[in-house]
């Protein structure tokens, strides 16, 4: 199965492919405001098959993303058409070779080796190497004693998990496991994908990170695979629920995701609302800070509490504020990022914006934070705040400056979030755990078969032959 990115530029008309999940992008330049027109249809005039094909999103820099859900598969491939009024562009039409299947056609690729070159997967990921310098080995008898022990089927929100066969089993340890449903799409979506290794392991559905002994600690630390880590935890981290479910759901079943962010980045910079922006929920103190701050220097900094929970008693003194849809952020020129009860998961969203992300320094992190760097990427600004009015000024004062690195901090997220690396981000992890197990996986007591989804809205009909090793 492969879902196919086509990459094109006017400077080079080669075209490249990635394989990345459920839908695909394309990247050309724009010539003029005359809109394109993209039309991708089966290759051979005996298929046919359902794809939704939106517009193309600008992403004001002279190219365009093209997305495409497709409803079926086709065996010949499919050929993609970019018109610019009636003349096709560059090398257009792109054949597309087949077999291509669509999102839910469980048609996994047997080898790992030519799924992840057919995905252009990263060699490393420092992060993962990071992650699994305190696990050498990984002994799953002592997890299966200590986990359940440690985490109770009254508090915790641990998911218990064995894939055998490419198939998929769990059982839930605690009662805050809910978000288990993401895990459960994500997995099951790889799985259709590639044929995943034989692996047992407990993933962490909650906020917050876990485990905390350090390598030298006896007992040391044990690897609990988390969406957020800490500079002081030792927990694997896997790219967030969010990023994953955005994209999982892009062209179905959300509005904000990694691609149509780029596609609506608000007015040019020289337009933007010279103010620092800020709406969320009350989820962590420094955001009230905030609320004061702005209500000091209204100048400088328009920020609003848009629920409150964590302290209810605030509402009276600081106010509430409406919802702001997400593509309204980037009327600002600045975006302010502040954890809420960890890392706060809309910064990617905002660095893939057109807008100058100001960080606050926090022990939290994501799994694509290794690749920022302060200064270059975003403006850090110290945890209890005290330097934001400064750093607001500053930006003010070195608009140039400011732009760059709203800029970088852009290039580099989409460089970084590119949809498929989650894909693949998620397989290493499964990989390198894989190698370290200390004994072979099993399907525990308690546990039950995660099934694929059945779309009945979709054709799947996987033509994929079981490689012979002298086919490969």
């Amino acid at each position: 199965m492969i879902f196919v990115a086509l990459c094109w530029t006017h400077s080079n008309k080669s075209m490249s492919f990635l394989c990345w999940g459920p839908q695909s992008w394309m990247q050309y330049p724009r010539w003029g405001r005359t809109q394109f027109k993209v039309v991708i249809k089966a290759l051979s005039p005996k298929e046919s098959t359902r794809i939704y094909t939106p517009r193309p999103l600008d992403r004001n820099d002279g190219t365009f993303l093209m997305r495409y859900r497709m409803y079926g598969s086709v065996r010949k491939g499919l050929k993609i058409e970019i018109l610019y009024g009636d003349q096709h562009v560059a090398q257009s039409p792109y054949i597309l070779k087949g077999p291509v299947y669509h999102e839910y056609c469980d048609c996994p690729e047997e080898d790992p080796e030519i799924w992840q070159n057919a995905m252009s997967c990263p060699s490393q990921e420092p992060q993962i190497t990071k992650d699994f310098i305190s696990f050498p080995t990984i002994d799953l008898q002592r997890m299966l004693k200590e986990i359940p022990a440690k985490f109770s089927q009254t508090r915790g929100a641990i998911v218990h998990y064995t894939i055998l066969n490419n198939h998929i089993y769990r059982r839930s340890l605690g009662k805050y496991t809910d978000f288990k449903m993401f895990s459960d799409e994500m997995f099951l979506s790889l799985a259709r994908k590639v044929r995943l290794p034989d692996v047992e392991f407990y993933l962490n559905v909650g906020d917050w990170p876990v485990e905390y002994r350090k390598a030298n600690d006896t007992p040391g630390p044990i690897p609990v695979i988390s969406w957020c880590g800490s500079v002081d935890s030792r927990d694997i981290v896997l790219p967030t629920y969010d990023v994953t479910h955005s994209t999982l759901e892009t062209l179905r079943g959300v509005t904000n995701d990694l691609l149509s962010i780029q596609g609506n980045t608000g007015p040019s910079w020289e337009n933007k609302t010279e103010q620092a922006l800020f709406r969320g929920r009350d989820s962590r103190e420094e955001r009230l800070h905030l609320v004061k701050l702005s209500k000091e220097n209204p100048d400088l900094l328009d920020a609003g509490i848009t629920g409150y929970f964590f302290f209810r008693e605030k509402e009276k003194e600081l106010g509430k504020v409406p919802l702001m849809g997400f593509f309204d952020f980037f009327k600002y020129k600045y975006q302010v990022n502040v954890d809420g009860t960890v890392a706060a998961y809309r910064f990617p969203y905002l660095l893939l914006g057109d807008s100058l992300v100001l960080k606050q320094d926090s022990q939290y992190y994501e799994h694509f934070y290794i690749g920022l760097k302060p200064w270059k990427h975003y403006v850090p600004v110290k945890r209890n705040l005290e330097d934001l009015l400064e750093k607001i000024k500053w930006a003010k004062d070195n608009d140039e400056e400011a732009r760059k690195i709203a800029k970088e901090g852009q290039l580099t997220a989409r460089e970084l979030l590119q949809p498929h690396k989650f894909y693949c981000y998620y397989y290493k992890v499964l990989q390198k755990y894989a190698k370290r197990q200390a004994s072979k996986p099993e399907i525990r007591d308690g546990m039950e078969l995660v099934p694929q989804p059945d779309d009945r809205d979709s054709v799947c009909s996987c033509h994929r032959k079981k490689p012979l090793r002298e086919d490969l």
